[in-house]
């Protein structure tokens, strides 16, 4: 019986040193410091990134930043609260707030106007089944935002909502609420880059090493 103890224990042990080299191997680069605001890490192998690599890692973060920046994006990534709306970036009507889980307060929920769908003509509500703002524990602030620390931010998982790179390039890619943005309905521009555009550059971003802008 205390064979059988004394090898369970070890093995019991080999579990748990297996586990944590797991847990700490498998974090994101930017989690283990790659990818702070030195600005230099966040995808590909750091041994092998060139700076001809880093340079177009940051040509290409600058190419998708007006993107971020648009009122498409930002109006639902907001310094404050209150989510934006129109083309001039105004505070939204009717004292709407964020909530506790950005879906809106009280009477006042996202889902009150904003149904599944754009509604037809100019300035309507727009519309989306997942219509909302980020929650307020991560509220992903996009506004006031320069290039450098938006990057930092999005390679950060503490404040990018937990997602590696490699699940930022799908969420950009494939999200119904980032796809909204280039189908925003009558009376609202689309961002200044085609989605495929912008899929790529932010890519591109990601694979050469995901470097900040200076």
């Amino acid at each position: 019986m205390r064979g059988r103890g004394r090898g369970r224990g070890t093995a019991i042990a080999g579990a748990l040193l297996c586990g944590a080299l797991v847990l700490g191997c498998g974090q994101p680069e930017a989690a283990r410091g790659g990818g702070g605001p030195g600005g230099g890490g966040g995808g590909g192998d750091a041994g092998k990134r060139t700076p001809e690599d880093e340079a177009a890692a940051r040509a290409a973060f600058l190419a998708v930043y007006p993107v971020f920046m648009h009122p498409r994006c930002l109006n639902c990534h907001p310094a404050g609260d209150v989510p934006l709306q129109g083309d001039d970036g105004r505070l939204h009507a009717q004292n709407v707030k964020r909530g506790s889980k950005g879906k809106g307060k009280y009477a006042l929920k996202c889902g009150a106007c904003h149904q599944d769908a754009n509604l037809p003509g100019a300035n309507m509500p727009p519309g989306n089944p997942s219509w909302h703002l980020p929650p307020p524990e991560m509220r992903m602030v996009f506004q006031g935002l320069t290039a450098r620390e938006l990057a930092d931010q999005l390679k950060d998982p503490k404040r990018n909502g937990g997602k590696t790179l490699e699940q930022l390039v799908h969420h950009v890619s494939e999200d119904p609420l980032v796809l909204w943005g280039w189908n925003p309905g009558d009376g609202r521009a689309p961002p200044p880059l085609a989605h495929a555009e912008f899929v790529a550059r932010f890519k591109e971003w990601v694979e050469k090493g995901a470097a900040s802008p200076e």
